[in-house]
């Protein structure tokens, strides 16, 4: 199992608690054994420990702004994805008033059924098995459009309505890239649980030579730290998590597709 299909495993609280309870381990890890070797070697001086943890968390300040920008762009695709699909299927639905029947009332039915499959859920398996059927459906708008354009094939209406499910049919591709296969690398993910350790092992060690360190201060790290990469990783997944792309433009033209009759209102 990789990383990230290890954290797409859990839930995305359950991503905030591990991260924290490694973290509280690995301070107290690094402290203690700063403390030992501070209690060993009394007499030598103390390297730049301080500024070299202050380095380690700009470095992480970095890699964390980094990753949020590739997790919110990666986001903000998928949510303009949805309101671009709606629209294309509500063209393709109108446009499809223009054909002549019986094309086009069966059409208008096939892209009836067509839309509440676009409609994402939580469930891996269910998306799978709606991505098959709008296939299936695809396949079947198209072979009546190939008929038509045979029947007629310099109809300027026809091109219009060829060119929107042109269009409908590629965004589904957009869409499947997007939520399935664009997310932040894995490496990325990796460098920042593994960066925000090896940083926080460094500020327990830092407070171990010291002999004094502070709880408060290094919960209120840990739990901004854990925070802001949960949020990250929350960004970064497509069907589950607090922060959801929102359906409600399919969820709207399911309602005006099942209202509209099957006449011929243009676009």
């Amino acid at each position: 199992m990789s990383f990230q299909q290890l954290l797409d495993s859990l839930p995305i609280g359950g991503v905030f608690v591990a991260f924290a309870i490694f973290a509280l381990i690995v301070t107290e890890l690094g402290y203690r054994h700063g403390y030992w070797w501070q209690e060993r070697t009394q007499d030598e001086k103390q390297g730049p420990t301080g500024m070299i943890v202050g380095s380690l968390l700009a470095l992480m300040a970095f890699l964390l702004a980094i990753a949020m920008g590739m997790a919110s762009d990666r986001f903000d695709t998928r949510r303009g994805l949805v309101l671009a699909e709606a629209n294309s299927i509500g063209t393709t639905y109108l446009r499809a008033g223009y054909l002549p029947e019986p094309a086009s009332s069966e059409i208008r039915a096939l892209l009836r059924e067509y839309v509440p499959l676009r409609i994402v859920n939580n469930d891996l398996t269910d998306v799978r098995v709606r991505l098959a059927r709008s296939a299936d459906l695809q396949g079947k708008l198209w072979s009546i459009a190939e008929e038509l354009a045979r029947a007629t094939p310099e109809s300027d209406v026809l091109a219009l309505f060829i060119d929107s499910l042109n269009e409908t049919i590629d965004l589904n591709e957009t869409r499947v890239t997007a939520g399935i296969y664009a997310r932040v690398p894995e490496t990325i993910l990796l460098l920042l649980f593994s960066g925000s350790m090896l940083t926080l092992a460094m500020v327990g060690y830092t407070a171990g030579l010291t002999q004094r360190r502070s709880p408060l201060t290094a919960i209120v790290l840990i739990a901004l730290l854990g925070a802001v990469i949960t949020l990250v990783v929350d960004l970064d997944r497509p069907r589950d998590g607090l922060l959801k792309v929102n359906q409600q433009p399919l969820i709207d033209l399911q309602a005006q597709v099942g209202a509209l009759p099957p006449a011929n209102p243009a676009k």
